[in-house]
């Protein structure tokens, strides 16, 4: 927001009573109930995903998610931020590339696995109902980008690519990833899947070089 002069003092009122704050027990109710709801989710999709359904999957009621969640919206999320964190935590994982292109290598066998697949195939489906362009969306996938941006640049240069030219690199990887599976569930011939791999990682290697 930006800074503008003080407003005119207001008439003065009784102060409004402090919003309830969680104990520590029920933060860490909330973050177990966030990490199985988050893998109900990589399980079944979000689309269609219903309370009470997914309420008795974790074995309790949609009324005790509401108690820790502000309501669906809060939940959802926060499960995509708890997928995007595990995505994250593994790309942080990985050691560094021999070489930039053995890097880009890494991060397409990180990202096409089971786990991280899961994971962004969340993703893609969140954007595809239009969650993004309206909180609390709008705000965690900003923060879950720039995390996500700023692990797999840190693995580029890591590996040898000039800082400088991360970012480049980032946004060319990140479009050919999402293409790439895109086209897994479609039967993508593994041979040419394999060889386009191979000529991504000569594209990230000529932004370094």
């Amino acid at each position: 927001m930006p800074r503008t002069e003080p407003a005119a003092p207001e008439p003065r009122t009784e102060p409004a009573a402090p919003e309830p704050r969680l104990t520590a027990r029920e933060t860490s109710r909330r973050e177990e109930l966030a990490t199985a709801a988050t893998d109900y989710a990589l399980e079944h999709g979000l689309v269609g995903l219903s309370l009470r359904p997914l309420a008795a999957a974790l074995g309790t009621s949609d009324r005790m998610l509401l108690y820790h969640f502000a309501g669906k919206d809060d939940l959802v999320a926060t499960m995509l931020r708890v997928s995007n964190d595990r995505s994250v935590a593994a790309i942080r994982a990985l050691p560094p590339g021999r070489s930039v292109r053995h890097a880009v290598r890494q991060l397409w066998k990180a990202v096409s696995s089971p786990a991280l697949d899961r994971c962004q195939r969340m993703y893609v489906e969140a954007a595809a109902l239009g969650l993004f362009g309206r909180e609390p969306y709008a705000s965690v996938v900003r923060e879950a980008n720039a995390a996500w941006v700023a692990a797999v640049a840190e693995h580029l240069v890591g590996s040898g690519m000039p800082r400088t030219r991360a970012a480049r690199a980032v946004r060319l990887l990140d479009a050919a990833f999402m293409g790439f599976q895109l086209d897994l569930p479609l039967g993508a011939d593994p041979a040419t899947l394999a060889r386009s791999v191979e000529d991504l990682a000569d594209a990230v290697a000529a932004i370094a070089a």
